[in-house]
């Protein structure tokens, strides 16, 4: 596969990445709006904070689905992005994913744009814990609950580590240990707002930059349009790779129509060698 335009426009910069759902298909996890993804309707933190049946019908579908995206491995995109940092062509990357594929596949500037699946926080008291600390005093009130579900469908995992479940009347949530508030996935719900330091540390990263290659990312969402937005403001280079239209084509210098994983797999092949003789 050969994309020159995308190599000749990344030759010899410096350059800062943002990652969508798209970039973790090829590791078994479905984006909300790909060409091939099913109808998916993400909880909305109203939702979630004003009914405690939306809480229940969450983690029951959480308690199901977070282990298989614990358990999924990076895929050859994911380790081609670590390559270019470690080769010096990626400055660092912002990913809209929760799954922390990233991190997983070496990449060490990271910054979690919307959380990871991995933690969990209170509404209340702000006290945090591992996911995985959650999931045993879940499996304590709801035995045999997983398996149950896998028997009965099968596991489907979403990108917010969700899976289909369907009887969720029946399953116990599990309050704060500390203070009895609400817990919460540390993750950002539609609806609701990215913390502003990380945002401030995304924005520096772009500007630190030479240029942006969008990675799997519709931009539908602002929350990372922004930063498409952002760069075309200061005249820097803009790269789309994406299966699909994008809100950002417009903005983009070069824009390529395919999976990740190809092309990112290219331009580790290409940039490293390219940018040690820049």
């Amino acid at each position: 596969m050969e994309a020159p335009e995308l190599v000749a426009l990344l030759r010899g910069r410096r350059v800062a990445v943002l990652t969508g759902a798209g970039m973790s298909t090829d590791s078994g996890i479905p984006d909300y709006r790909g060409p091939d993804s099913p109808p998916s309707n993400p909880m909305t933190i109203r939702q979630f904070t004003s009914d405690r049946a939306f809480r229940q019908r969450y983690w029951a579908r959480n308690h199901v689905g977070w282990r298989h995206m614990d358990q999924t491995l990076p895929n050859a995109g994911h380790r081609a992005l670590a390559a270019l940092e470690r080769a010096g062509v990626v400055s660092g990357l912002i990913t809209q994913n929760v799954d922390l594929l990233h991190t997983k596949a070496g990449s060490r500037c990271v910054i979690d744009l919307h959380g990871t699946y991995a933690r969990v926080i209170c509404l209340a008291c702000g006290h945090t814990m591992a996911r995985s600390d959650l999931a045993d005093m879940l499996e304590a009130a709801n035995p045999g609950f997983a398996e149950r579900a896998a028997a009965v469908g099968g596991i489907a995992v979403a990108p917010d580590a969700d899976a289909v479940v369907d009887d969720t009347a029946s399953f116990t949530i599990i309050d704060c240990p500390v203070c009895g508030g609400m817990l919460k996935p540390d993750i950002v719900y539609f609806g609701e707002s990215v913390p502003k330091e990380r945002v401030e540390r995304a924005y520096e990263l772009v500007e630190r930059a030479d240029a942006l290659l969008v990675a799997g990312s519709s931009l539908t969402v602002f929350s990372g349009y922004r930063f498409v937005r952002h760069a075309a403001a200061a005249g820097m280079p803009i790269a789309i790779v994406n299966r699909g239209p994008t809100r950002g084509d417009d903005l983009a210098w070069v824009k390529i129509d395919s999976g990740c994983s190809p092309m990112l797999a290219l331009l580790a092949d290409e940039l490293p060698a390219v940018a040690r003789t820049a």
